[in-house]
């Protein structure tokens, strides 16, 4: 069953790729996670009657996000890190952090349109939004309100999604697409990360308070 879920899925995130070819390995203006997020949902979402749970995952706020994730991740590597290739590897980078996001939403997709997911998994993926809320209400705050920002908080607001994510999924997906998992939310725990985008007059600011903006529309629409 594993088999068959990564094998939907990756044929799915292969018709977003060609379908958003100019998006995905053109330059940074091209690349929007937008066009592939709306994608995968009218591939595999739009399919399933009402608002449910693996809808809740992605829509036009979340993609929009997604997108002020990648410039924010891209900022930040490009800074921290030097690598052989300089700004195209580091383009790459981000690109891959946010792309592994999507292709977590499309296997997440994947398994609720075909109710693979269990009962206790469902309960898991309700914590998972209520976690995800957490987090991100913790973000605007720290944003907002000056010396409210508590990194351990935080981090383990993003620790216990990742749980619930793994919790979800570990019986349906490959050792492979867990290590997705991990890898983003490494990052996103960072602690050097998160102390460097929120000191108070970090040059990361601007950026920081595209995706507290988009934060604030999932909040205000009740998708996070």
């Amino acid at each position: 069953m594993t088999t068959i879920v990564e094998l939907e899925s990756w044929l799915i995130y292969q018709y977003i790729a060609t379908e958003c070819s100019n998006c995905l390995f053109m330059t940074e203006s091209a690349f929007k996670a937008r066009d592939i997020g709306l994608r995968a949902q009218k591939k595999i979402l739009s399919r399933m009657a009402g608002k449910n749970i693996a809808r809740a995952f992605i829509d036009e706020t979340t993609a929009s996000l997604l997108d002020n994730l990648y410039r924010l991740a891209k900022q930040y590597i490009l800074f921290f890190y030097t690598h052989e290739g300089g700004l195209q590897t580091t383009k790459k980078e981000a690109e891959k952090l946010v792309k592994n996001i999507i292709k977590i939403v499309i296997k997440l997709g994947v398994l609720h349109r075909n109710n693979m997911l269990s009962d206790e998994e469902l309960r898991h993926a309700e914590k998972l939004k209520t976690k995800f809320r957490m987090a991100g209400m913790a973000i605007i705050s720290f944003y907002e309100v000056d010396f409210s920002y508590d990194r351990n908080y935080l981090a383990n607001a993003l620790n216990e999604s990742r749980k619930c994510l793994e919790i979800i999924v570990l019986k349906h997906l490959t050792d492979k697409s867990l290590s997705r998992i991990e890898s983003v939310f490494s990052f996103f725990t960072n602690e050097q990360f998160l102390d460097v985008i929120f000191k108070r007059d970090s040059e990361y600011r601007d950026a920081l308070g595209r995706v507290v903006g988009d934060l604030n529309k999932a909040i205000d629409s009740g998708d996070l």
